[in-house]
């Protein structure tokens, strides 16, 4: 019993050294993934604490929206660095047109923003779930025809609508158009710091 726990007692440390390097691997792979052709990058809003947005809520007024905080803008800034480290350029900065969004996407600093409505938020109105994302499918395949890679800056409900997953604030999944449906390459977690 007490050789198994020396073995172990010395595998551990040996084990916690590898942990870096295979999520440097994955980093890379990410990266790699993140400038395919054909790829598009799925990411949700910087951190903006809280959910949904005020009841008095208006697309034309900031000040009553969610919005992102001291962190959130910090981890904006800090993507588009890792982002361009990495050798990421989009043809197309793509955001909703909620603050947050338009926000997370100014600050990443990859390009000019474009606002695409398809992108906005449905959380409040579920009816136009399908259409939106319908849309969105669309507006990727029309991006892929004239060999443009974008980013597109949304929210939680709109990335998972697209691909299942339930991404964390300023996460990116990086997707390809594949049989009319998108697959995800890869996931990019980006705490805010």
């Amino acid at each position: 019993m007490i050789k198994r726990f020396l073995k172990l007692g010395l595998c551990l440390p040996l084990l916690l050294l590898t942990l870096p390097a295979a999520h440097a691997q994955d980093e890379t792979g990410a990266s790699r993934a993140a400038r395919a052709p054909g790829a598009h990058l799925l990411m949700r809003h910087a951190l903006a604490p809280g959910v949904g947005d005020p009841a008095d809520f208006s697309l034309e007024d900031c000040a009553v929206q969610r919005n992102l905080n001291a962190a959130g803008r910090r981890q904006a800034r800090q993507i588009g660095e890792r982002l361009r480290a990495a050798g990421v350029r989009p043809d197309r900065v793509l955001t909703s047109q909620w603050c947050r969004c338009r926000d997370t996407a100014v600050l990443l600093g990859l390009g000019p923003v474009e606002d695409q409505p398809l992108i906005n938020s449905f959380f409040r109105n579920a009816s136009t779930r399908q259409a939106q994302t319908a849309g969105v499918l669309d507006l990727l395949r029309r991006l892929d025809a004239a060999g443009e890679q974008a980013i597109l800056v949304t929210h939680q409900v709109n990335i998972t609508a697209l691909t299942g997953i339930f991404p964390a604030s300023g996460e990116i999944l990086v997707a390809r158009l594949e049989d009319g449906r998108l697959r995800t390459l890869a996931r990019i977690q980006t705490a805010a710091r």
